[in-house]
C-alpha cells in the first residue's frame, strides 16, 4: 500500500469539512489523516488528506469527485519529499524519582514541557511520524496517562505553493 497526500484548498465555510469527508467515506475509502486550518487568506482553508491505498487508481477518482464539488477550489497531491509534520501531546506519569529521565528524553526529541503536577508531567512533541512513535515508545514504560496526535500537515519542500496559477507557454515568435 502507497502513501498519498493531498493538499486541498476549500472555501473556508461551515459544512465544507463534512461534504469532502463525506464524499470519501461515502464511496468506501478510508482517511488516514486528516488536519484543516486556514490560509493566509482567511476565506480559504488547506485541508492536508492522507490516505493508504493499493490502486492508484483509487487518488485519481478521490481527486476527480473532489473537484466536483464548488467549495474545492484546487487539490495537488504532494510528493513523498514534502514537509510533513504532526503535533502530539502526551500526559506521562512520572515521579521525583524518574521525572530528570522523562525531561531527558523530551530534550532528546526537542519535545517541550507544557505542564508539570507532582505525579505527571504533560509534554509537546512535533514531527514526522516516525518521530512521534519513536517518542510515545521511549515514554510508555513511564505511564501514557493521556495523549492526543494531530493529523499531518505537509507542504512541499522549495518555493513552489498550491497557489501558484499555471504559467501559460510562452508564444514563439519567429522573426
Amino acid at each position: 500500500m502507497r502513501t498519498h497526500t493531498l493538499s486541498v484548498l476549500v472555501s473556508n465555510k461551515p459544512g465544507v469539512l463534512a461534504r469532502v469527508s463525506g464524499l470519501i467515506s461515502r464511496r468506501g475509502f478510508n482517511i488516514d489523516s486528516l488536519a484543516v486550518g486556514t490560509t493566509e487568506r482567511p476565506e480559504v482553508s488547506r485541508m492536508t488528506i492522507v490516505m493508504a491505498v493499493d490502486d492508484e487508481r483509487v487518488i485519481e477518482q478521490v481527486v476527480k469527485q473532489l473537484n466536483k464539488l464548488i467549495e474545492v477550489y484546487k487539490i495537488v497531491e504532494l510528493e513523498d519529499n514534502a514537509v510533513n509534520l504532526e503535533m502530539l501531546l502526551v500526559k506521562v506519569s512520572c515521579t521525583d524519582s524518574n521525572r530528570a529521565s522523562v525531561i531527558d528524553i523530551t530534550n532528546l526529541f526537542r519535545g517541550h514541557i507544557i505542564d508539570v503536577s507532582p505525579e505527571s508531567v504533560t509534554i509537546e512533541v512535533t514531527g514526522g511520524q516516525q518521530k512521534i512513535a519513536s517518542f510515545s515508545t521511549m515514554v510508555s514504560p513511564y505511564g501514557i496517562i493521556e495523549m492526543v496526535q494531530s493529523g499531518q500537515v505537509a507542504l512541499s519542500r522549495g518555493n513552489k505553493s498550491i497557489n501558484e496559477k499555471k504559467r501559460p507557454a510562452l508564444a514563439r515568435h519567429n522573426g
